[in-house]
């Protein structure tokens, strides 16, 4: 299920699971937000009735947009001003449009430690052996190549690169 949404003056098209940035809201990371204003609703092709339809979410960040450079002049006056500005965004996770809910992602397990057991030193020893050492990767040289190209061929078998002509200008016309 989607909805569209009305908040800080903009329009959002969401659904569970999405991730928008809006305009800053008030609120840590980890909050819950509720947006009321909620302008159309569907599943699909259809549409649902938006009265009393909520849209649920939760603060990811508040965080600042790209810089935006004013720059203003007035010619030959001497006038130039630069400014900068970087406008605040919250980041939301959608959770929740109506009664259809984002899926949970599951948390991955973490498997036993194996090293926990193993004095520091051994580990250092076994992870990176002294006997085994990577070999740098060999370097073409191109430069040889051409040689070795060009010992092949005899002196008289090269050919020259061909000169262009001259481009020629058209004559000037006489006058009697």
């Amino acid at each position: 299920m989607f909805a569209i949404v009305r908040t800080g003056g903009k329009q959002y098209r969401v659904a569970a699971g999405d991730i928008i940035a809006v305009e800053k809201l008030a609120g840590e990371a980890g909050d819950s937000v509720t947006f009321d204003d909620v302008l159309l609703a569907g599943d699909g092709d259809k549409i649902a009735d938006t009265k009393g339809l909520k849209v649920t979410g939760e603060i990811v960040a508040q965080e600042k947009g790209e810089k935006v450079i004013i720059f203003k002049k007035r010619r030959r006056h001497n006038y130039r001003r630069k400014n900068g500005h970087r406008q605040q965004h919250t980041v939301i996770s959608i959770t929740a449009v109506g009664d259809s809910k984002a899926p949970k992602k599951e948390a991955k397990k973490a498997a036993p430690k194996k090293d926990a057991e193993k004095p520091a030193e051994a580990k250092k020893t076994e992870d990176k052996p002294a006997t085994e050492k990577k070999a740098a990767p060999a370097k073409k040289a191109p430069a040889k190549k051409a040689a070795a190209k060009s010992e092949d061929k005899p002196a008289a078998a090269k050919k020259a690169p061909a000169k262009k002509p001259a481009a020629k200008k058209p004559a000037a016309k006489k006058k009697d």
